[in-house]
């Protein structure tokens, strides 16, 4: 399959497993390492599912549009600004969150946090997160500085967003 994000696994059962699409994917390895990366706290689960999709279903849809408007003459403008409001909404409401715990299900990083980084931190670079945001990037410099994020860079190679 031409798909990316994809994983290919082998079932309890020998049969071929593939998934597409972050979410379902980062749910996936949750559940495969026996709910490593998942919340620690029961009373964190919301938190969790709420920001394991949010960052798909909710904040990559604004900046994929804040980068459309931002190449289409003419009308781009007036676009970009109705997106930017939007998106304003969006990271001031993260800032909001982060500013409460560590990580965006609580005290302990999740699959949540791993599917909220790209977001960010295309954010950061490329839609104007700025000094407003200090929880937020706080949390961003936490990811980044993880020995396993590290790692990931190391095996991947070069990323743009990677300070």
């Amino acid at each position: 399959m031409e798909k990316t994000p994809i994983v290919e696994d082998v079932d309890e059962l020998g049969r071929r497993v593939v998934l597409v699409e972050t979410g379902a994917i980062c749910e996936y390895l949750v559940d495969k390492t026996g709910g490593q990366l998942g919340p620690v706290n029961p009373s964190e689960r919301l938190l969790y599912r709420q920001f394991l999709h949010y960052a798909e279903g909710s904040v990559m849809p604004v900046l994929f549009a804040a980068l459309v408007a931002s190449k289409v003459p003419l009308l781009g403008g007036f676009a970009a600004r109705k997106v930017r409001r939007m998106l304003d909404v969006h990271l001031a409401y993260i800032e909001q969150e982060l500013a409460l715990r560590p990580w965006f299900a609580g005290e302990a990083m999740t699959a949540a946090d791993i599917m909220m980084s790209f977001p960010l931190e295309a954010a950061r670079a490329r839609a104007g997160l700025g000094s407003n945001s200090s929880a937020t990037l706080r949390w961003i410099e936490r990811i980044q500085s993880r020995p396993a994020y590290r790692r990931a860079l190391e095996k991947g190679g070069s990323y743009a967003f990677a300070k």
